[in-house]
């Protein structure tokens, strides 16, 4: 018997252009700014690299240098980005598959952009109860919601929440 699916989609609308939105998704010096921070790096292709670094905090918590990696399956800047998500905080975790991650904006007339990631943790139970954000975002626990709203923020005011 297959696996069911277990896919989860996270919305939020931005006030920014669909460029300015795919930048600070994809562009280290912005990724450092955000969120749980660090720096990603991406090559940008199809089959190219995706790599997350861990920041100053992270390692100091004990965590390697590299907390994500991945693989670019698509590109379409600045409208969609789909690749693979392969935490490695744990050894359990990084016996798990790679899920499957995908971003799309898209813009309206009005100025703001609609980003939708959708996120397939199919046969990863401990990244599935991970990336909803349950927990103390302090923690780690604050999952895509959290992300999503300090990309927000920081998009919006220059500032992180």
């Amino acid at each position: 018997m297959a696996e069911a699916k277990n896919i989860l989609v996270f919305k939020i609308v931005i006030k920014a252009s669909a460029q300015a939105i795919w930048d600070a998704l994809t562009k280290p010096e912005w990724t450092d700014r955000y969120a749980y921070t660090g720096r990603a790096t991406y090559e940008l292709k199809p089959g190219g690299k995706y790599s997350h670094g861990a920041s100053a905090d992270m390692k100091a918590m004990g965590a390697p240098d590299i907390v994500i990696v991945g693989e670019v399956i698509e590109c379409d800047p600045p409208r969609k980005l789909v690749q693979t998500w392969h935490p490695l905080f744990t050894p359990e975790m990084i016996a798990e598959p790679p899920t499957r991650l995908t971003y799309e904006i898209v813009a309206s007339a009005s100025g703001v952009c609609t980003v939708t990631l959708t996120h397939d943790v199919t046969g990863a139970p401990m990244v599935a109860g991970m990336v909803p954000g349950m927990g103390d975002p302090a923690q780690g626990g604050g999952g895509w919601p959290w992300v999503l709203s300090d990309l927000k923020t920081l998009l919006e005011t220059g500032k992180r929440m």
